[in-house]
Order: C-alpha cells, then sequence, then structure tokens
C-alpha cells in the first residue's frame, strides 16, 4: 500500500509528537505514520491527502485553500532540495532512514521551513526539532538518545 501525503505533510511529519487540530485527527496521523514506519511508500498528491481526511467533512476545513497549496509547492522545492536523487515526479518513493536523518537535519537548521510561515504549529515544532526529535512518532530520530538512567 501507499500512503497519499501533500508535500508539506511530508515536512509536518518530522516533528508529529500527538499533538493535532482534533482527537480523530491525531489518531488519523498517528496511524499514518505507523504504516510508515512498517516501510509504505509516500505517493505525493496535490490537494487533501490522508492526512487531512478527518478535518474534510468540518465546514471550514482549510486543507482545500490556496494558502495550503502554496505551503505544498514550497515544501516540495525544499524536500527536492534535500533529496536531489529523489524523484519527485515519479510521485511515489520509499522513506527511508537516511531521508528522514537528512530532512529532520535540514528542519532544525531552518533551511527547509519556508511552508511552515505562519503555520499555527511553528514554535510547538521548532521546539521539537531543537529537543533532537525526542518523542516524535516518525523513526528514526535524528539522534538515538538513551533513557535517563542508563
Amino acid at each position: 500500500m501507499t500512503v497519499r501525503l501533500r508535500a508539506h505533510h511530508l515536512l509536518c511529519m518530522l516533528a508529529f509528537a500527538g499533538k493535532g487540530y482534533t482527537p480523530a485527527f491525531v489518531a488519523n496521523y498517528t496511524a499514518i505514520i505507523k504504516r510508515l514506519n512498517a516501510g509504505e511508500n509516500i505517493e505525493l498528491v496535490g490537494g487533501p491527502d490522508e492526512i487531512c481526511e478527518p478535518m474534510l467533512c468540518e465546514e471550514d476545513c482549510h486543507c482545500h485553500n490556496d494558502s495550503v497549496s502554496q505551503r505544498d509547492i514550497a515544501a516540495a522545492g525544499d524536500i527536492a532540495a534535500v533529496l536531489p536523487d529523489l524523484d519527485l515526479t515519479t510521485r511515489t518513493f520509499p522513506l527511508n532512514n537516511n531521508a528522514i536523518s537528512q530532512l529532520r537535519a535540514r528542519f532544525k537548521d531552518g533551511s527547509i521551513r519556508n511552508a511552515c510561515k505562519d503555520c499555527e504549529w511553528y514554535g510547538l515544532c521548532t521546539d521539537i526539532a531543537q529537543n533532537e526529535f525526542r518523542g516524535c512518532h516518525l523513526w528514526p530520530p535524528l539522534k538515538k538518545h538513551l533513557p535517563i538512567g542508563s
């Protein structure tokens, strides 16, 4: 199977730590991350994706807004710059540990956060990145941390 994602959600999931708009949104997002951690490929899509699904029935759903589409364009450009060997034109690709680590390093230093401007989650994601992505659901973390007392 393949996980359908819009480009900016690929950046969002780098720092996803179980917080979101609603409990249904968080449960859905968590299930998607589990699928990716199990090795499913990603298919980049234009417009709403599997992460958006719990919100699509809401009257004021922002998933169709032009501003969100602009985030996708910015994110796709940033992702392509970090992973030039990844052929985004095929739209379907694996998200391996090396790619996650490269994206997280650039996310942490802010160089691929163009899509994040004006996002309500910007501060939370910044804090998570500065804390080496501890507690994130997508693996691997930027650095392996041992439990306290180890």
